[in-house]
């Protein structure tokens, strides 16, 4: 089982950036592939990036495809969704997740976190 811990979140303006961490208890961090997912008031969770267990590939939503980037080190069991160039669009609850394999859906990934709230204002 693993244990999912979100941080970085926060208030910025549009064009600003943010850091995203999601921390994992768990000594098998480094078999799971790891999402980012978020959910905006009213609507529903949307997958936003993804990095598999294996050669680190990445993946993305084609709303974030060149502003976000999604990474990990598996000897500090964490993962990181950095992200520049913020749009008022982005603001959400984003949430990590963990899952056996590589997926762009959230019934995809066994394991989330509690979420962190970004705001983007104008």
């Amino acid at each position: 089982q693993v244990q999912l811990v979100e941080s970085g979140g926060g208030l910025v303006q549009a064009g600003g950036s943010l850091r995203l961490s999601c921390a994992a208890s768990g000594r098998t961090f480094s078999s799971y592939t790891m999402g980012w997912f978020r959910q905006a008031p009213g609507k529903e969770r949307e997958f936003v990036a993804a990095i598999s267990w294996n050669y680190g590939r990445t993946y993305y939503a084609d709303s974030v495809k060149g502003r976000f980037t999604i990474s990990r080190d598996n000897a500090k069991n964490t993962v990181y969704l950095q992200m520049n160039s913020l749009k008022p669009e982005d603001t959400a609850v984003y949430y990590c997740a963990a899952g056996y394999r590589l997926a762009t859906i959230s019934a995809g990934y066994s394991y989330w976190g509690q979420g962190t709230q970004v705001t983007v204002s104008s």
